[in-house]
């Protein structure tokens, strides 16, 4: 049986981070791309186990999705220090939710990147 995905929304109060449109993201320079790198880094790599915890990841990867679908942003996010903990988030989540998220954003990216290095690790 195969289940439709639902439709992609996050919900602005609870995300932990600024919420910058695409076209933002891909215009962001040094500083600021980094600073928004780390947020989003740390939230993910959180090692809260409360259901608080997993639904704030769960609307930032909701948000990462919305956002991975731009192919500027997909370039910068591929290549950024975000795609090792997403690798690492698939393998180590308790949580299946969390799991199914991290694959449909690397998916995300992958397919809207203009190009795949050989080093990243798709395949997951």
């Amino acid at each position: 049986q195969i289940t439709k995905q639902a439709p992609v929304r996050f919900d602005l109060k609870t995300l932990h981070i600024p919420t910058y449109s695409a076209e933002k993201l891909s215009s962001m320079k040094g500083t600021d791309w980094n600073d928004f790198l780390q947020r989003v880094c740390s939230v993910l790599d959180s090692t809260e186990k409360n259901t608080g915890a997993a639904r704030s990841k769960l609307n930032l990867l909701y948000y990462l999705c919305t956002v991975a679908v731009h192919k500027e942003v997909a370039n910068r996010l591929i290549s950024s220090q975000l795609f090792p903990v997403l690798i690492q988030q698939l393998r180590a989540a308790a949580n299946w939710d969390i799991r199914a998220k991290v694959a449909r954003v690397i998916g995300l990216l992958a397919l809207h990147t203009d190009e795949l290095g050989e080093n990243v690790p798709v395949s997951e």
